[in-house]
């Protein structure tokens, strides 16, 4: 299943063969292009830690967000193509600078490189950081191989999911893929303040979409029991050149649209992290 020829691996199922050189959706060709890696300190405390996560940026992507922070690299698959063999040594050069987990960011596109590179089982945990969007197929194909899955539940709207991110079908899928992960890690596993295994579900609240965010969180808390899943709840979104025209998206959520997602959040009985207002900052954005 997780091949280059008549791909299948996201949702799109666009069928090219990349082996030849066609080019689907996500833009990626028949081997895995990494954009960049580092020791990255502004994850979610849990995964971060004191040593940071060993995360591995891949170009391209199977979502295209008009608002997406990485859009350097996900509109246009740029980097360097690495084989499995070159992938793995990337992974174990970050855990030899002290990373506390190898944070894989965007990586369904390249699976068919990904996989090998992650045999035999790494020494810390593996971090699938996604949009959310993947086939319940794709995923299978990785249980006992992710540790942790970092998913993003965006959207219930069809029509925003369209209009942001090109995917009219994104919650239906996106729900049935998180399911599945929950399935794969069941509850959360610590070793004290570090989180070794479970599924952390983010959503970002949108300027001006806030009863978005109210039913995702509603879905979360219908789906899941208190403590199967943790949520992480961002108001980090920041606007892009490529949203400085569009009405609320100009703009970062204020402090009531903030404090209204979070009291819906502990009403549905949902754990998790939140973020500082300071965290709608450029800064936090990697220099790709």
């Amino acid at each position: 299943m997780l091949s280059y020829d008549k791909c299948s691996l996201c949702p799109r199922m666009c069928g090219v063969d990349r082996r030849t050189g066609e080019i689907g959706y996500c833009g990626g060709p028949a081997a895995a292009v990494v954009a960049k890696t580092m020791i990255h300190r502004w994850e979610e405390p849990a995964l971060a830690g004191s040593g940071g996560s060993g995360a591995i940026f891949f170009g391209g992507c199977t979502l295209g967000c008009i608002y997406c922070q990485n859009h350097a690299i996900s509109q246009n698959p740029v980097g360097r193509e690495v084989s499995s063999d070159e992938l793995r040594a990337m992974m174990e050069e970050l855990i030899e600078q002290g990373a506390e987990n190898i944070d894989l960011v965007t990586p369904t596109q390249y699976l068919p490189t990904i996989v090998p590179a992650l045999s035999p089982k790494l020494p810390v945990p593996v971090v699938y950081n996604c949009g959310g969007y993947e086939r319940v197929e794709t995923l299978r194909a990785l249980e006992g191989l992710v540790d942790i899955y970092l998913p993003d539940l965006k959207y219930t709207d069809a029509g925003a999911a369209q209009r942001l991110s090109g995917a009219m079908d994104y919650f239906q899928t996106a729900s049935a893929a998180i399911e599945e992960m929950v399935r794969q890690t069941g509850k959360p596993r610590w070793e004290g303040d570090k989180l070794v295994s479970g599924t952390v579900i983010r959503h970002l609240i949108l300027p001006g979409h806030i009863e978005n965010s109210l039913r995702a969180l509603d879905w979360i808390g219908e789906h899941f029991k208190p403590g199967e899943v943790i949520v992480s709840l961002m108001r980090q979104y920041t606007p892009t050149d490529a949203t400085k025209n569009i009405p609320t998206l100009n703009r970062c959520i204020t402090d009531e649209e903030y404090d209204a997602v979070l009291s819906w959040m502990y009403l549905n009985d949902l754990e998790g992290f939140v973020q500082e207002k300071s965290a709608a900052d450029r800064q936090y954005i990697p220099d790709f």
